[in-house]
């Protein structure tokens, strides 16, 4: 009877750890489709500007690695969560969230810096794809961040239950998959761009 109960609680676990993958193959197809016109309309400009010509590298690096720091904390969270360390686990979800709005409160400042000089998606179609595209991976970051909040509430009231943990592990799918968005990201807008 143990054993099958046992057998059950692993299969619904893995059924929801399953359902969030094919949660993240339609965001990947998402993000692709996003690639893909971005890289069709790249260089029409219009009478706009290149990226070349108001692209901060230092600033996008320093929120690339913002990012990234992000992604580890999320790992020593998960590492911690399988030690059942329940207040390093907030502690490192708390860092997760703390790097990721600092990620955030940069791209926000670069935005707001391009619309106050008139640096706007409808002047191009290159403007168009280049907000659309970091914009919509800007909103998966902010969502992740409202995940993360919700979920260090619930550890810290609730302990590391096992829905706790399958909500983390697949919070750590999600984080981890805009990391490597964010990377292409980086590397297709913002280096080539600079090209």
């Amino acid at each position: 009877m143990l054993t099958k109960n046992l057998t059950t609680h692993q299969n619904v676990e893995t059924n929801k750890i399953f359902g969030f993958w094919l949660y993240l193959m339609s965001d990947c197809i998402i993000f692709a489709t996003l690639f893909a016109t971005y890289g069709v309309i790249v260089n029409n400009i219009a009478n706009g500007p290149t990226g070349k010509e108001f692209f901060n590298l230092p600033c996008v690096l320093f929120e690339t690695i913002l990012l990234l720091l992000s992604s580890v904390m999320h790992g020593l969270a998960i590492i911690h969560m399988n030690l059942g360390h329940k207040s390093s686990v907030i502690t490192y979800l708390t860092l997760t969230f703390l790097f990721a709005l600092g990620f955030i409160a940069m791209e926000g400042a670069e935005f707001f810096d391009l619309f106050s000089r008139g640096i706007t998606p409808h002047i191009s179609a290159f403007l168009s794809g280049f907000f659309t595209l970091v914009g919509t991976h800007g909103l998966h970051v902010l969502f992740g961040m409202l995940w993360m909040l919700l979920l260090i509430f619930q550890i810290s009231t609730r302990g590391l239950t096992e829905t706790n943990r399958i909500r983390l592990t697949c919070l750590s799918l999600f984080w981890h998959f805009l990391d490597i968005v964010w990377i292409c990201v980086f590397t297709i807008v913002y280096l080539i761009g600079e090209v």
